[in-house]
C-alpha cells in the first residue's frame, strides 16, 4: 500500500554527507596591503571574505571553517580562538566592527548565530593583531609567514579529521592518503575516491598579496607543507590579489587545487563565490579553472633566491645558485667536485637529420664514372 500512495518515498531517508572543513589563510602583510589601499582596502577584503565564509557555512549546517592570519612577524589564529572564553549571548548587545565599536542598531537576534560568532572573533582578533604590530616589526621584515600559517592549518585539519572520524566512524586520514597514493585511486582523480563521502572534506584557501621573492627564505617549510597536503589529498586553492606567486602555483598544481590571479581586486567576492565555494564533492561535476603555464622554478638554499639554472647536490639534492664555498654542500657537508669557474651544465642540442626523399637521403652519394675499356 505504501508503494501505491508513494508514502515509502518519504520514509526512506538519504544518508547525510560528511561536512566540509574550509581553512582560509589570509595574507595580512601590511606592506602588500598598502599597495592595494586604493583598489581594495584590507577592511573591505575582510568583509568580502566574511560573506564567503557565511556562504560556506550555509551550504551545510555541519560545515566548519577556520581562519589563519599570515602576518609579517608571526602566524596567528583569527578563528577559532583557542584561548577564547566560552561565548555568552549577554556579553554584547551589538555587532562588533573593525574599529572595535559595537553597533546597537541591529539586534543580534536577527543574525544567524554561527555567522555572528565568526564575524566577531575574526574582526576582534585581526584588530588585536594589527594593534600589536609595531614599526620595528614592519621595518625588520617585509615578507609574510606563509609556512607557519600552512603548518597551523594542517595541524587543525588533522585534529578535526581525527575527531570527526572518532565521532562518526568515517575513514581517517591514513585511509584517505592510501587511496590517493596507490590505494586504487590516482592523485589526478582524487575527487572520485570511494571513501571521500565518508570522511571530513578538508581544503585550504590562501588569499595572497605578497610576492614569491618575499617568501623565498621559507622555501623548504613551504614545500614540506605542500607535500603533506598532496599526501593527505588536501587541495590548496590560491586567490592571488597582487604580485607573483611561484611557490603557490606549484602548491595549487601539486594538490589539484584552483589557482586564480585576479586582474581586478575589486571583484574579490565574485571570484570567491564562483571559483572557490564548491568543495571536493561538488567539483566532480564542474569544469574547474586550470593553469597551464605553472612556474616550476625553485629557490636556492644559499641565498634564498628564485633561480632558473643552478647547481644540485648529488647526495641531498640541495640547490645552489653558485658553487658553495670550498666545494662542500651547505646542507649535508658532502664534498662536491666543482671547479671555481664551473658553470651549470646544459644539455647539447641534438642535430636534426635530413629528411629522406623516396628512401634516399637529401644529400646524394657520389658515384664513380666507369672508364671505357680498350
Amino acid at each position: 500500500m505504501n508503494s501505491v500512495d508513494a508514502s515509502e518515498h518519504y520514509e526512506l531517508g538519504a544518508p547525510d554527507l560528511s561536512p566540509s572543513l574550509l581553512t582560509i589563510v589570509i595574507d595580512t602583510n601590511p606592506h602588500a596591503w598598502a599597495v592595494l589601499e586604493d583598489s581594495l582596502p584590507l577592511s573591505k577584503a575582510i568583509a568580502n571574505i566574511l560573506v564567503f565564509i557565511n556562504a560556506h557555512l550555509a551550504c551545510n549546517y555541519a560545515n566548519e571553517v577556520a581562519v589563519v592570519a599570515s602576518h609579517s612577524q608571526k602566524a596567528a589564529w583569527l578563528y577559532p580562538s583557542h584561548s577564547e572564553p566560552q561565548y555568552r549571548p549577554a556579553d554584547h548587545d551589538g555587532d562588533v566592527t573593525m574599529n572595535g565599536t559595537s553597533d546597537t542598531t541591529t539586534p543580534k537576534t536577527n543574525k544567524y548565530r554561527p555567522f555572528r560568532i565568526v564575524e566577531e572573533q575574526v574582526t576582534r582578533n585581526l584588530k588585536e593583531l594589527m594593534d600589536s604590530t609595531t614599526g620595528d616589526d614592519l621595518r625588520g621584515n617585509m615578507s609574510t609567514m606563509l609556512a607557519g600559517a600552512l603548518t597551523l592549518a594542517l595541524s587543525h585539519i588533522n585534529r578535526r579529521t581525527l575527531a570527526w572520524a572518532e565521532e562518526h566512524g568515517g575513514a581517517n586520514t591514513e585511509d584517505a592518503a592510501a587511496d590517493g597514493n596507490g590505494g586504487g585511486t590516482t592523485s589526478t582523480n582524487r575527487y572520485s575516491a570511494s571513501n571521500e563521502d565518508e570522511r571530513l572534506q578538508s581544503r585550504i584557501l590562501v588569499v595572497s598579496v605578497s610576492g614569491s621573492t618575499d617568501a623565498a627564505h621559507q622555501y623548504i617549510p613551504v614545500m614540506n607543507s605542500i607535500f603533506a597536503c598532496q599526501r593527505l589529498s588536501i587541495p590548496i586553492d590560491v586567490c592571488k590579489l597582487s604580485g607573483d606567486a611561484v611557490f603557490l602555483q606549484q602548491a595549487s598544481d601539486a594538490t589539484k587545487g584552483v589557482y586564480m590571479a585576479l586582474a581586478e581586486p575589486r571583484g574579490l567576492l565574485q571570484y570567491l563565490m564562483m571559483a572557490f565555494l564548491p568543495d571536493q564533492r561538488s567539483r566532480r561535476h564542474l569544469v574547474l579553472p586550470t593553469r597551464v603555464d605553472v612556474d616550476f622554478r625553485a629557490a636556492c638554499f644559499c641565498h634564498r633566491r628564485v633561480v632558473d639554472v643552478g647547481f644540485v647536490c648529488s647526495i641531498c639534492l640541495s640547490i645552489f645558485c653558485e658553487p658553495p664555498p670550498g666545494g662542500d654542500c651547505m646542507t649535508c657537508g658532502s664534498h662536491l667536485d666543482i671547479r671555481d669557474n664551473a658553470k651549470p651544465a646544459l644539455l647539447p642540442r641534438k642535430k636534426k637529420k635530413k629528411k629522406r626523399v623516396n628512401g634516399a637521403s637529401g644529400t646524394g652519394t657520389p658515384m664513380s664514372t666507369p672508364t671505357p675499356g680498350p
